[in-house]
């Protein structure tokens, strides 16, 4: 396990109230968004039919390699939509990105079937977007309160439900989804196409050259550092507990900051891109 505390290290207390979207907005922390992006696409891709899906997509304009500020955007767009917007946000996002989704299939070359319809390869990287919140949210801020902890994953189904995702291929319980999650990780493997795709990401490959020299190790660092030790296997990188601990510093650090920050700050960037979101429906501008 990544996280330094384990799912079921939470304290019972007393029970908390659901959450909404103007509610959830207290576990939040956007600095996430920046930290754990790119080793969320490694696990949302460690699912081979959502790798060639992406990799063989004829949707140039929404490609991580050729367009990775208009990639970010989306889906920074699709987290805060799915978080922290109404049904209407929701409804457009959905129909703005299943257009885009339309020509997303299986090419004849493609070594795996695949279909960004089905909602089975939906619940995976909804699966992944709210294990890497819940992993780094535990890191930065420690222990929760049991029953808001189940709350936060309740609610989390709309990273999947947000699309075709049914709400009843949510697993009931956290319980329970951890232990989908460790039956469905270890079963999946990278392939050599996929691990460069992932290791020209995880490089900065995709940015300018400077921006790769500057920033890349402590990129493969903070990915590395984000990866369950399943994928880090996969994908070759080592890990230790002096890595661990040197990455919970950094981590700790941030969180003193960042967790104390006025909701506004403390919400960037997701805020922002709802409310781009909701500027561009009203421009009637794409919205992905």
């Amino acid at each position: 396990m990544t996280a330094a505390l384990r799912h079921d290290e939470y304290q019972p207390v007393a029970f908390a109230s659901p959450l909404t979207p103007e509610s959830v907005r207290e576990h939040l922390d956007g600095i996430a968004a920046f930290l754990g992006g790119a080793a969320n696409v490694i696990m949302q891709l460690s699912l081979k039919p959502v790798a060639y899906g992406v990799m063989e997509s004829d949707v140039e304009s929404g490609s991580v390699t050729i367009h990775p500020i208009k990639r970010l955007r989306t889906t920074l767009t699709y987290l805060a939509v799915a978080w922290l917007g109404d049904e209407e946000d929701r409804r457009s996002y959905r129909e703005a990105v299943n257009q885009s989704h339309r020509t997303i299939r299986t090419k004849a070359t493609s070594p795996v079937k695949y279909n960004a319809f089905d909602p089975k390869l939906q619940l995976w990287v909804a699966a992944c977007l709210y294990w890497g919140v819940d992993d780094l949210m535990r890191r930065m801020r420690g222990p929760q309160d049991s029953a808001q902890a189940e709350y936060f994953y309740q609610y989390s189904a709309r990273l999947g439900t947000t699309l075709q995702m049914r709400p009843e291929m949510w697993p009931a319980t956290r319980e329970e989804f951890y232990a989908y999650w460790e039956e469905n990780l270890v079963q999946h493997a990278i392939d050599e196409p996929t691990r460069r795709y992932f290791n020209d990401l995880t490089d900065l490959k995709m940015l300018p050259r400077p921006i790769q020299l500057v920033f890349g190790r402590f990129h493969r660092f903070t990915v590395s550092a984000l990866l369950p030790q399943h994928l880090r296997d996969e994908m070759g990188m080592t890990w230790s507990a002096r890595h661990e601990r040197a990455f919970g510093l950094i981590l700790r650090s941030i969180s003193a900051v960042w967790t104390r920050m006025p909701t506004v700050i403390r919400l960037f960037p997701f805020n922002f891109y709802l409310a781009d979101m909701r500027m561009r429906r009203r421009l009637g501008r794409p919205l992905v």
